[in-house]
């Protein structure tokens, strides 16, 4: 009689070691394949003169992103053979490793929000000309509400936030 109770304890403690496993794997594999910020590097293209392109990269920068900065002679070439269209382009344009773009004055949170789960057939985000309040752009309390753009590879676009308060940006 004992040996049996044994037994099926021990066959309950398998199966329920086998079920904590698999519960775990199922836990843990998601987060195999995540980036952490502080691996992202940017490759940022802008004006050698533009200061403020220079606060955004330090808003990045401080928020655990490294970038890498180029100052292209022609930069409205370098946005156009990324395939940016005109009425997205901003004064820099940076581009992760694995090709996505952000264009312009993003704050870093919405740049987190795509890298966590970009959408299929994303080529980035853009905000496009420079609104002041934005980061880099930022003119003591002034503040000017802005979309941030879904940028697609088929040369569509959405919107993917509306920044109406520079309290929405952080």
């Amino acid at each position: 009689m004992k040996t049996n109770i044994f037994r099926a304890h021990s066959i309950l403690r398998k199966q329920f070691l086998h079920c904590l496993l698999a519960l775990l794997a199922w836990l843990i594999m998601p987060m195999a394949g995540a980036q952490s910020i502080n691996d992202i590097t940017l490759n940022v293209y802008k004006e050698l003169t533009c200061g403020c392109c220079v606060g955004w990269i330090e808003h990045m920068d401080e928020r655990g992103y490294s970038s890498n900065v180029h100052h292209p002679r022609d930069i409205g070439k370098v946005k156009a053979e990324l395939g940016l269209k005109p009425e997205w382009t901003s004064c820099h344009t940076a581009v992760t490793q694995e090709g996505f773009i952000f264009e312009g004055h993003i704050p870093e949170k919405f740049i987190a929000q795509f890298l966590a789960a970009p959408p299929d057939g994303a080529m980035g985000l853009a905000v496009p000309g420079m609104p002041i309040g934005g980061p880099g752009m930022e003119m003591g309390n002034r503040f000017t509400p802005y979309d941030i753009l879904l940028i697609n590879k088929d040369g569509s676009h959405s919107v993917f936030a509306s920044i109406k308060s520079a309290a929405e940006q952080h």
